[in-house]
């Protein structure tokens, strides 16, 4: 085909609904991991194995694996087959989208183009609208769950999609535990709206299994939620529950174990770890569940004295704090930012200040993550400036970071407080250090106390004539009269 016709065809993928057009691409991605936890789920949750195969053909054609890419497609279509009869074309749109495209990589324009055909036979009596694809549930809800299984990033948009599969097929299970679990990991986050009105997934989670009473994993991510509003009867029997019905599924065993875990009982937590590890090797969630575990047991010990060496004990829960951190952060190098954050509290314990320097430098870099990560990280590698470092003015800046960040997320409110507190105690002995002035004109600010604000913002500006983010402050809070 000519270099205009491979244009056209361009042309006309872009306007395909598959994975090679929804948002996360290869820069918000950690490949390798990726590919670990799609073959983990193809292996162990049998429901998604198809939505699995087809994005591992994505993940694949992105790290140039084009001839496995098609094999992945190969077997999604054959589950296709098996398990949608009566309603496979339905259910195949994103199958051949993803062909199309990976066709398309391979230089295979011809079958691409075969492919687009297919699509637009099976898309018009089903669609008005782009001639290319359907917005039909089974388009909605896979891309809801490519988006969860991606990257935090994307969970609102998930939202929308399993939304969307819903108006049109309200019971199925499959987009009802989409649903759910989008809302149990927002409400999780300080900061999203979710987090104010916890009960949401709760709701979602009991349809699940009104519809599949056998549902484990609704059953454990139920049980968290009700652990946390005084139902803790009713919680364990759900956790005892599952277990008994899958106690080989690393999914189950590693939410049991986070249960658990909350509810000190770290030893059982760990056995149900390692059990999961064993499943699954490569999971970062794991490793990382396994270091916060031996983390409680180290911070039961009490603090390590600096000035004297650590027992045997407290050295042996550190290093294994270590390993498993590190393990947790490595398979995903651009997205496991707790994990990190762990690691580098771990360092600072055992006195390796130039290790946790590192690991914050290098999250402060980190662009494209959600609000409240990035507060978070302001918090913690301000406090490791401002404390461990005694570096007040590099703290500072990292804590008005975090607050200028317009989410209201409980990692906000630290740095706010910790603002607070450092220009209370500056101007106690320093009243003309424009800095802790300016610092309280903001806080003033974000308080709604317009006139303290602008008192404090002229302050400041007495004595740094040109800041122009105080004048910037100043000019905004006159106008708004």
């Amino acid at each position: 085909m000519s270099s205009r016709m491979g244009d056209l065809l361009k042309e006309k993928l872009d306007q395909l609904q598959c994975h090679f057009t929804w948002s996360p691409q290869k820069e918000t991605i950690d490949l390798d991991d990726m590919v670990y936890r799609l073959q983990d789920a193809i292996i162990f949750a049998d429901k998604y194995q198809a939505a699995s195969y087809n994005q591992l053909a994505f993940v694949n054609c992105l790290q140039g694996n084009s001839e496995e890419a098609i094999q992945n497609l190969q077997e999604a279509e054959k589950i296709l087959r098996e398990n949608h009869k009566d309603a496979f074309e339905r259910n195949s749109i994103i199958t051949y989208g993803n062909y199309a495209w990976v066709h398309y990589h391979m230089g295979q324009l011809d079958k691409a183009q075969s492919y687009l055909d297919k699509l637009e036979m099976i898309c018009k009596p089903l669609t008005d609208g782009p001639r290319y694809t359907a917005m039909i549930p089974e388009v909605y809800g896979e891309k809801g769950w490519s988006l969860v299984n991606s990257d935090a990033l994307y969970y609102e948009e998930a939202m929308k999609c399993f939304e969307k599969a819903l108006e049109e097929d309200p019971n199925n299970t499959e987009w009802i535990m989409g649903k759910a679990t989008v809302l149990f990991r927002l409400e999780s986050y300080s900061g999203t709206p979710e987090s104010r009105e916890c009960s949401q997934s709760v709701n979602y989670l009991r349809r699940v299994l009104e519809l599949d009473p056998d549902d484990s994993m609704a059953m454990v991510l139920l049980a968290s939620k009700l652990k946390g509003c005084s139902r803790k009867e009713e919680a364990n029997e759900l956790v005892e529950q599952a277990l008994q019905k899958s106690s080989n599924d690393p999914y189950v065993l590693r939410y049991s174990a986070k249960f658990y875990r909350e509810e000190r009982a770290v030893e059982k937590a760990i056995i149900l770890l390692k059990q999961a590890l064993e499943l699954t090797p490569h999971s970062c969630f794991i490793h990382h569940q396994i270091g916060i575990c031996y983390k409680f047991k180290l911070n039961d010990l009490g603090d390590i004295n600096p000035r004297s060496p650590a027992t045997q004990q407290q050295t042996e829960l550190i290093s294994l704090c270590k390993y498993h951190f590190r393990k947790a952060s490595a398979c995903r190098p651009k997205t496991s930012i707790k994990p990190m954050l762990d690691l580098a509290k771990v360092y600072i314990i055992s006195g390796e200040y130039s290790k946790a320097e590192e690991i914050y430098n290098k999250l402060i870099k980190l662009e494209d993550i959600r609000p409240e990560n990035v507060q978070q990280i302001c918090l913690r590698a301000g406090s490791f400036e401002f404390y461990e470092r005694g570096s007040e003015s590099r703290g500072i800046s990292l804590f008005l970071k975090g607050v200028k960040i317009e989410y209201d997320s409980g990692e906000r409110q630290k740095c706010k407080e910790k603002l607070e507190k450092w220009a209370d105690r500056k101007l106690s002995y320093a009243p003309h250090d424009s800095r802790a002035l300016g610092v309280r004109g903001l806080m003033y600010k974000m308080d709604g106390n317009k006139s303290k604000a602008i008192e404090y913002f002229e302050k400041a500006l007495n004595i740094d004539h040109e800041n122009e983010e105080y004048l910037s402050a100043l000019s905004e809070l006159r106008l708004s009269d």
